[in-house]
């Protein structure tokens, strides 16, 4: 499973080590209590609708990027800090990533969940 990047300038793997948070536990947790996560990496959270979804870094020692999509396409891109950080948007699918994976990353790409 990868997660790909599609915007003018071409497209690029944003990360190739993909977990997916299905159940209502596993998104509840999400990335807390975690030391790291490694470069590649993105957890995904899919959801059933679209609804104003939000996350929080309570536990979670290290930054992350947050993309929010609905039907694939960017809806919100934010880093979010360590311990303190904060974020919300609308989406159906949420993508966490290692601090600075997605710089590049803006409202209105295309970024997609690829099964192999």
């Amino acid at each position: 499973m990868r997660v790909v990047h599609e915007a003018a300038e071409g497209t690029r793997a944003l990360a190739t080590d993909v977990e997916v948070a299905e159940g209502i536990v596993s998104q509840g947790i999400g990335l807390m209590g975690r030391r790291s996560i490694p470069e590649g990496y993105a957890l995904v959270f899919p959801f059933s609708g679209v609804s104003a979804r939000g996350l929080h870094m309570v536990f979670v020692p290290f930054d992350v990027d947050a993309v929010w999509l609905v039907d694939g396409k960017v809806r919100a891109v934010k880093r979010l800090s360590a311990w303190t950080g904060y974020g919300r948007a609308d989406a159906d699918t949420v993508i966490e990533l290692p601090g600075g994976a997605a710089a590049d990353v803006s409202v209105g790409d295309a970024v997609r969940v690829e099964s192999p």
